[in-house]
């Protein structure tokens, strides 16, 4: 059983670290600063964490998990009836939290680190249930896992290049320009009528089909099937 003294030494050390990072970059993280900005003893933090890869993990779950948090209580507050307008409020806070994380960003996504911890499967979930509500609206031209797959794709990819950029050539309206092109390509265009075709229709029809409960197991399985192969003939 972990002692209440372990947490709270624990807890110290990773604020400590997740506030030097934040404000100095990873070079600023080092064991002499985070255990006495932390008020622990050096050896501590190895016991704890194993060593500096160990330590900048836990910093990176939790200032995911903070920003996680406070994104679903920002979510509540601010969604809206449009699932486009959703989405877009969900892109802005993706890439702002990137720019304001750059080392937690580059640590979260560098390869082999795709949806690793709770919080970057929590943060996938919310983007999920956003992508689903433009899904359940007719509002999709491609399947739910390829809408989801190009806004992370394009949301890294936005993230880096202004994080490459010198303050100079950074283009501020370069987030606002590729979340209209993912837009246009996974939506109807603006203005077009909801269910307006029917590669739409078989989308947002494969949304609400795991929910007939009038329907057997086997039945929501075939259907499924059959929703999922018009839509791969309509794509």
């Amino acid at each position: 059983m972990v002692s209440p003294a372990t947490v709270d030494a624990r807890t110290a050390i990773v604020e400590a670290a997740a506030t030097l990072l934040h404000d100095g970059g990873a070079a600023a993280v080092t064991t002499r600063s985070v255990a006495r900005s932390a008020g622990v003893q050096a050896p501590t933090i190895y016991r704890l964490f194993g060593d500096k890869d160990g330590l900048l993990d836990a910093v990176a779950e939790y200032t995911m998990d903070r920003y996680v948090s406070s994104k679903t209580a920002k979510s509540s507050a601010d969604d809206t009836a449009d699932p486009l307008a959703d989405l877009r409020l969900g892109w802005q806070m993706h890439i702002e939290f990137g720019l304001d994380n750059p080392d937690v960003f580059f640590r979260l996504n560098r390869p082999g680190s795709a949806e690793r911890s709770a919080a970057q499967r929590q943060g996938m979930s919310e983007l999920r249930s956003r992508v689903a509500r433009l899904a359940a609206a007719g509002l999709l031209r491609v399947d739910e896992e390829r809408a989801v797959a190009m806004i992370h794709a394009a949301g890294t990819g936005v993230v880096t290049t202004a994080l490459a950029a010198s303050a100079d050539g950074h283009d501020a309206a370069l987030a606002d320009t590729v979340f209209e092109a993912i837009a246009g390509a996974i939506s109807t265009a603006p203005g077009a009528e909801p269910y307006g075709g029917a590669l739409s229709v078989a989308i947002a029809f494969a949304t609400v089909v795991p929910g007939l409960a009038m329907l057997s197991e086997a039945e929501r399985q075939l259907m499924s099937e059959w929703v999922a192969r018009a839509i791969a003939g309509l794509s």
